[in-house]
């Protein structure tokens, strides 16, 4: 097996980008033409429909074109993996919120005094209920065994 990787831009980044050349009045269905390109099976079905969007936007606004043009192969990079695979690496949200957590863990603690203290961030960031997709076990709900709780008070 062969393993090619290339660069992967977050969809969800790109699409706030495009937006902000479409004008107010536009958002809407810049948004929804663009969505039908990332909605397709494959990354040649992908790739036409991106193709025929930026066609169709070029007479109106040409500078979104231009933007889809240049960002066509990072944009839909991931299409190239398999479909169960697509919607964990379409976009660059779940390891921007880990590395926000980690910047706020590290922030706390300042200095790092061993190899492990390191990768006590991580780990606690997936305790504390941060989990990115498919890598921790869903925290499980503690359920109390035995007699109910008495009140804190008599009535």
């Amino acid at each position: 097996m062969i393993f090619t990787a290339s660069w992967q831009r977050c969809r969800v980044h790109f699409m706030r980008n495009a937006l902000a050349h479409a004008g107010k009045s536009g958002r809407r269905v810049v948004s929804a033409f663009i969505a039908t390109a990332f909605a397709q099976n494959d990354a040649q079905a992908a790739s036409r429909q991106w193709r025929r969007i930026a066609d169709q936007l070029r007479p109106n606004i040409d500078r979104l074109a231009r933007l889809m043009d240049e960002a066509e192969p990072d944009v839909l990079a991931y299409m190239t993996f398999p479909p169960q695979h697509r919607t964990k690496l379409h976009s660059a949200n779940p390891i921007e919120r880990l590395n926000r957590e980690i910047k706020r863990r590290t922030e706390v603690v300042g200095i790092f005094p061993n190899e492990a203290a390191i990768t006590r961030g991580p780990h606690a960031a997936c305790r504390m209920g941060w989990r990115p997709p498919g890598r921790c076990p869903a925290p499980r709900a503690k359920r109390r065994v035995g007699r109910p709780a008495r009140p804190l008070h008599d009535p």
